[in-house]
């Protein structure tokens, strides 16, 4: 059976030769499809993608922050930091490079504290002076104001006492030291020069002022043979200077700390007073060497012009001068 059916099998594909089998025609054009290039999809790790973004990000935050910490440098450019201290030459906060300059307006306190202290110490010395010796205080008014019989034998009880007469020609010297020193800053006169350096000047000057006159009377004293009259006169002048001291505290403290009209007021007083008194010494001295010695008012003047008013003018001349 297995024979027979193989040639039956045999005999029907011999007979399938006979048809006509359609071949394709060689001579007509083709089309030649080209073939299609799909993208070649490479996979990458999600790791790696993400540390690179993260270090992109990380970068981007740098250079942020490096350009917001140039505004916030230090603007000191005078102190560079040293090669070997490392974490100072990395860390981008202390670099000192690019600086930023700033304008900045000295002030300065301008304030009266050290007048207020040598006012203050001017009235204590002269309450050490009143509480130690006033008596003598006492005495040297009545003495100077009243002409009455008993002015020498308080001429004598004056002179003494020599320690609170030399305490008061020193306060008469502070006192009148800071009073030209005032009144040259009232009239603008000296604003070259630093207060207490005026202030020493003036000082300085009245001593150099009142010894060679001190000395220049004794010396006439002693030529003329008029030693006693010279020794009152210089006792009348020493004794304004007291006064003319003790009076002008009250002034100083006004002028120190006033402004305005009241300053005018009192600088135009103290200068009246200071006037009036200079003008009763030479009452005072007038009467007492006329008393003593032959003198006439025309004596009197001519010695006024020649060793009061003459240097007094040249002294100013100076002043003005010097001061401008």
């Amino acid at each position: 059976m297995l024979v027979l059916l193989f040639i039956i099998l045999s005999l029907q594909s011999w007979s399938q030769d006979s048809v006509a089998v359609a071949l394709p025609d060689t001579t007509a054009p083709q089309l030649i499809k080209k073939p299609v290039v799909r993208p070649r999809i490479i996979k990458k790790d999600s790791t790696a993608i993400a540390r690179d973004s993260l270090a992109k990000l990380d970068s981007i935050a740098v250079a942020d922050s490096i350009k917001n910490t140039k505004a916030l440098r230090p603007s000191i450019s005078l102190f560079k930091p040293l090669p070997f201290l490392s974490v100072w030459n990395d860390h981008p906060v202390f670099r000192f490079t690019d600086p930023m300059r700033y304008s900045v307006t000295e002030k300065k306190w301008i304030g009266k504290e050290a007048i207020f202290y040598s006012m203050i110490g001017l009235l204590l010395f002269f309450a050490l002076i009143k509480n130690g010796f006033g008596r003598y205080i006492q005495d040297l008014f009545s003495s100077y104001f009243r002409t009455t019989v008993k002015q020498k034998q308080i001429k004598e009880q004056l002179l003494q006492n020599p320690l609170p007469s030399m305490l008061l020609n020193l306060f008469f010297t502070l006192s009148i030291g800071m009073f030209l020193a005032l009144l040259f800053q009232y009239f603008k006169l000296g604003l070259e020069f630093n207060f207490w350096l005026l202030y020493l000047y003036c000082v300085v000057g009245l001593v150099c002022v009142y010894a060679l006159k001190f000395v220049s009377l004794k010396l006439l004293g002693w030529i003329f043979q008029v030693s006693t009259t010279i020794d009152s006169y210089i006792f009348i002048v020493f004794t304004t200077n007291k006064i003319i001291g003790i009076l002008l505290l009250p002034f100083l403290v006004v002028l120190a700390f006033t402004k305005g009209v009241v300053n005018e007021a009192a600088m135009s007083l103290s200068i009246m007073v200071v006037f009036g008194l200079i003008a009763y010494r030479f009452f005072l001295s007038f009467i007492s060497i006329r008393g003593q010695i032959r003198l006439s008012f025309l004596h009197f003047l001519i010695y006024l012009f020649a060793f009061e008013i003459i240097p007094l003018l040249l002294i100013n001349k100076l002043l003005f001068t010097f001061l401008g």
